[in-house]
């Protein structure tokens, strides 16, 4: 479904979100993989990043976008077509999480190719993390991967040990931002810490 946007000069510009897009949290987003039509609505989140969990290269269409608008591309190569083994697909979700919660790369947009099960299993992670009920964790995951839900996504979610991850937490700065939202954000240690224009694991 599109929206609708009046420009300037009065004409209307018709802005198509990706399939199965969604916000995720504030200044977090996801969905499929993006289209051609589908940019002019991007343009709209202002992302810092993308982070793609796909293992093919990322179209050159959208790297032109990437390019232009100053987006950077972290990348983590996760089988669809098979199950990728436990510990590859742990391996890229600890990764891809710690990407994500880093503040310094929001706005920022997670796919794969359908927004379905990859990016379910990384969002299903994040919910652990922000300490959600895993019956909630397991309803937001099938409502995206709909008839298509995979058991062992649902087990790796549920086994995930987030508590190794909150540990390498001590090394992040808790920061309240907003206008009295009081909401949690976190940050890295500026020390020794480059933003890479390009990232794959």
């Amino acid at each position: 479904m599109g929206c609708i946007v009046e420009e300037d000069d009065g004409d209307e510009v018709i802005m198509e979100p990706p399939s199965n897009f969604s916000m995720v949290d504030e200044g977090i987003y996801r969905s499929s993989c993006p289209r051609p039509a589908n940019f002019s609505f991007l343009e709209t989140l202002n992302l810092r990043s993308i982070i793609y969990l796909c293992p093919e290269p990322y179209p050159e269409e959208n790297m032109e976008f990437l390019r232009t608008h100053n987006i950077t591309l972290f990348q983590f190569g996760i089988e669809g077509k098979r199950e990728p083994s436990a510990a590859t697909l742990k391996n890229a979700i600890w990764g891809a999480l710690k990407i994500l919660i880093d503040v310094r790369n929001h706005p920022v947009l997670i796919h794969c190719k359908r927004g379905k099960h990859r990016t379910g299993s990384l969002v299903g992670c994040l919910r652990k993390l922000q300490n959600w009920c895993l019956s909630s964790v397991f309803e937001e995951y099938q409502h995206f991967a709909g008839i298509k839900s995979r058991p062992t996504d649902m087990i790796f979610i549920e086994t995930f040990d987030v508590v190794c991850l909150r540990q390498c937490l001590h090394s992040l700065i808790y920061q309240y931002h907003g206008y009295g939202s009081k909401k949690r954000r976190l940050l890295y240690r500026e020390d020794n810490v480059q933003k890479p224009r390009l990232a794959s694991v």
